[in-house]
């Protein structure tokens, strides 16, 4: 099938990044109020957020996607959506306050065949001005995926006997993201996908063996580790790409170290299997 018609169909919104959002995102994360009012970065993960009507949700809780001009997304077949990576080259810090404007693009579509099945991949370029200034410049690529057999495996696998060591990293952290977490930043991002809140719905029909945590969660949390070493918004670029789903209630270690390229940073879980990969530089 040609997704010709797609490519290059754009969504534009606004926003404001006030007092009240600003102080949910620091609560969210347990940070202090910034002086002067700059927000960190990962705070436009929460910014034009999609504003379907309930009545317009699919089953997974995202919108529904459908054939025709109105239909940013594609109108795949396969119903399971992920947050597979995104590159964010961040052009300017995002002030409490701010106006925003966000244009979304459609840049790229393709169809591939993986180990568990074909994939289909939507890379959303997509460019945010805060007060009429570039602020954040986001390629963001989603996979969808055919829906789970119900007789399959949970995933990922039950944690094994091995434990992560943050040996060879230059900074390490470890937290447990738990269902309030979640909660609130499916809450933040007005994201309502049900695997990040509704246990029943992940295992029994997508198959997770608990509630997801969310793929930007975990990009939030590494700028937010690197911002603890680096100072806040040093960051020119980041590139995060999940390997592995991440779940509630189990330790989550989150390293960064030094690399030629400039750092690197990754998420594991509890026994060393890695979460997400990142990069960042200056």
């Amino acid at each position: 099938m040609s997704y010709d018609a797609w490519i290059g169909r754009e969504i534009r919104a606004k926003d404001r990044l006030d007092e009240g959002l600003a102080a949910r995102w620091l609560a969210t994360f347990d940070l202090a109020t910034p002086h002067p009012p700059i927000m960190p970065q990962g705070i436009h993960f929460a910014l034009c957020t999609p504003q379907a009507p309930t009545a317009k949700l699919g089953e997974d809780g995202h919108p529904a996607r459908e054939d025709g001009a109105d239909s940013f997304l594609p109108s795949f077949q396969m119903p399971r959506r992920m947050w597979a990576s995104s590159t964010i080259h961040f052009h300017a810090p995002i002030a409490i306050g701010a106006v925003i404007a966000q244009t979304s693009r459609i840049a790229a579509i393709s169809e591939k065949q993986g180990s568990t099945g074909p994939l289909a991949f939507v890379d959303v370029s997509r460019e945010t001005r805060a007060n009429g200034t570039l602020a954040v410049v986001e390629t963001q690529s989603i996979v969808y995926r055919e829906a789970a057999n119900p007789g399959q495996a949970l995933a990922p696998p039950p944690l094994g006997e091995a434990s992560f060591s943050p040996e060879g990293w230059d900074a390490h952290r470890v937290l447990t993201p738990d269902p309030r977490l979640l909660f609130r930043y499916s809450a933040l991002t007005f994201n309502t996908h049900r695997i990040h809140y509704d246990a029943p719905y992940a295992s029994e029909v997508e198959r997770y063996r608990g509630l997801v945590v969310h793929g930007p969660l975990i990009a939030s949390l590494l700028l937010q580790l690197a911002a603890r070493e680096l100072g806040e918004n040093r960051l020119r670029a980041f590139r995060f790409r999940g390997l592995s789903p991440a779940i509630a209630g189990e330790p989550l270690h989150l390293v960064m170290r030094a690399s030629a390229e400039g750092y690197e940073l990754a998420a594991f879980a509890g026994d060393g299997r890695q979460v997400t990969a990142a990069s960042a530089a200056l």
